[in-house]
């Protein structure tokens, strides 16, 4: 039996990754050709957006020899993603050993930068990688990998150009580049949706789960959430762990889903080959796994669970909205709910039209999804144009797999999910 390897250090693992790098013989030299426009140098890709996708597409673009990059993020430095800011939940949803954006290099994967600063039987110990720990990880990654990122800059339009250039306007300047890669997460292809129902309602009793929420305000007070995705439910238990009285989790399906259809989408199998499909197998294929819905993650759930003061509302859309004594009305098909604030855990509507920096590239954009049946994508443009939809059947008809169901009393309290929620 090998015994436990204690923690070798970051300079270490550090002094690894460089040798690793040097046998491959990495990064590639430079061979792309430099090029003035104007008299102003061009930069052959723009990366928006320092993310982990941005810093991973960086660094793959680095080791090919590519290295006349600009990376921008409107982010003060460790900031970039959700993962400090509006991510609410207490760790990262997938399976601690993927290897993630280290392209290979077994030294750069999260495991071997956790093993070197804390061995081998914490990594044994470690269940799911805390968000915080993530971030973290990715601010190291982007130092050992020299990704230059340039922190506070905010781009506010992309105009294409007729010398197979695209001007990247910016906070700081114009920016002449070959290619520019949109690594902005959902934010970036349209923004968070909102049911115009709560429109004309003021903003001091409501707020998307992408906002900046004042949680300690939530104290003593009476919340309710909208939908019951990754997001609403660690917004809910935000909610409920920083005192709120009572939660309010109201949801328009019958029966919450519990089979993750979508979990095997990290096998080599789809990686590889889902490019490869015809776009007619494409749209089958995530109509019948989006169709079916996501469960909330199980540990999610498990933290509203643990409160008495919550309670899940299935077959409850909000009929109704409106201010009335200094509280808000949600009127339901179960009944009426007066709360001091809602959060709408309903998604990112997908529609570049929305993006004033995307407004002369966003009529060439397909986007591959149309409203679905339980609101999750939103498009105005979409691939319906090209092609019509397979025939509606059992299969294919966006409703979920049977499941069981929640108490089905109007004040349910939210009970422990069974193992194969997860």
């Amino acid at each position: 039996m090998t015994s436990p390897a204690a923690p070798i250090g970051l300079p270490a693992l550090e002094a690894r990754l460089r040798q690793d790098l040097d046998y491959l013989e990495l990064p590639a030299k430079a061979w792309v050709p430099r090029r003035q426009a104007e008299g102003v140098p061009v930069v052959d890709v723009v990366i928006i957006g320092a993310g982990m996708s941005g810093l991973a597409i960086a660094a793959s673009l680095r080791l090919l020899g590519i290295d006349n990059i600009r990376v921008l993020d409107r982010a003060p430095a460790g900031q970039e993603g959700p993962w400090v800011t509006f991510a609410r939940m207490e760790t990262l949803r997938s399976p601690k050993g993927l290897a993630g954006p280290a392209l290979g290099l077994p030294s750069l994967t999260f495991r071997a930068w956790f093993e070197a600063q804390h061995g081998t039987a914490a990594w044994e110990a470690l269940g799911k990688i805390p968000r915080g720990q993530w971030m973290d990880y990715l601010g190291w990654y982007r130092r050992v990998m020299a990704v230059p990122v340039e922190n506070g800059i905010a781009v506010s339009l992309l105009r294409p150009r007729t010398d197979e250039l695209v001007g990247v306007e910016t906070s700081a300047g114009e920016i002449l580049a070959r290619r520019a890669v949109l690594a902005s997460g959902r934010d970036g292809m349209g923004g968070p949706f909102v049911p115009e129902i709560a429109r004309g309602i003021d903003r001091r009793f409501w707020a998307h789960t992408r906002d900046e929420i004042d949680f300690a305000a939530l104290r003593g007070r009476r919340v309710g959430v909208v939908g019951a995705g990754a997001s609403a439910m660690d917004n809910a238990a935000t909610a409920l762990e920083a005192g709120a009285v009572s939660l309010e989790l109201f949801v328009r399906r019958a029966a919450l889903p519990r089979v993750n259809k979508f979990t095997g989408i990290g096998s080599p199998g789809v990686v590889h080959g889902f490019a490869a499909l015809p776009d007619d197998w494409k749209w089958r294929f995530l109509h019948h796994v989006l169709g079916a819905q996501t469960p909330p993650p199980r540990d999610s759930t498990l933290r509203v669970s643990r409160h008495p003061g919550a309670r899940l509302h299935l077959s409850s859309p909000i009929l109704g909205l409106a201010e009335r004594d200094r509280a808000l009305r949600v009127e339901t098909p179960k009944g009426a709910f007066e709360l001091d604030f809602l959060i709408f855990g309903t998604g990112f509507g997908v529609d570049a039209t929305l993006r004033p920096e995307l407004r002369l590239v966003a009529p060439q954009i397909a986007a591959g999804a149309t409203a679905s049946p339980r609101g999750r994508a939103r498009s105005r443009r979409s691939w319906r144009p090209r092609r019509t939809s397979p025939p509606t059947s059992a299969s294919r008809n966006g409703s979920p797999a049977p499941a069981r169901r929640w108490p089905a009393s109007t004040a349910s309290p939210i009970r422990r999910p069974s193992a194969t929620a997860s």
